[in-house]
């Protein structure tokens, strides 16, 4: 496991650009949602998963001890993602690097919008987003970490 908030700005964004499927279609969003709940259960701990594809949602997952209210973080996360084009953890640490905070931005509900850890972009290769992939219930960097190694490895098996 890669300590995530050591790794900088540079390196996130190297993330979103090596994390690209060739293809994404329900079925891969079942196949990547199931690993996601089972990369969770592997480590003992409890999220919410949730995977849309546009605007549908194709795969959503809540375990035992996780609640209501991770659902509405997923919300909050998904549209920054989907509002500025990067994983919602890049976002949050590009406004703390600067030393300021995301919610705290004129522009910015933080009722709407969450710039913590855990929503990635779904990208395709020459194509660019057209979905995301959220894990809720860790705190920031974990649930980034569990979503990112996963879909390393879920990549990579794909390939």
């Amino acid at each position: 496991m890669a300590d995530q908030t050591a790794l900088s700005l540079d390196d996130l964004l190297a993330q979103e650009e090596r994390l690209q499927f060739a293809a994404f279609n329900h079925d891969t969003a079942w196949r990547l949602g199931v690993a996601l709940v089972e990369a969770a259960r592997a480590r003992g701990v409890s999220v919410t998963v949730d995977i849309r594809r546009g605007e549908q949602q194709v795969f959503h997952a809540a375990m035992r001890g996780t609640t209501a209210d991770n659902d509405g973080w997923i919300e909050r996360k998904i549209r920054v993602v989907r509002r500025l084009e990067h994983s919602s953890y890049y976002v949050g640490r590009s406004y703390t690097d600067k030393g300021t905070n995301f919610a705290d931005q004129p522009h910015i509900d933080p009722s709407q919008f969450a710039a913590h850890g855990g929503c990635f972009p779904i990208l395709i290769r020459g194509t660019g987003i057209v979905g995301t992939i959220t894990v809720s219930g860790l705190p920031q960097a974990v649930d980034h970490e569990l979503l990112v190694e996963t879909l390393e490895k879920f990549l990579a098996a794909e390939a």
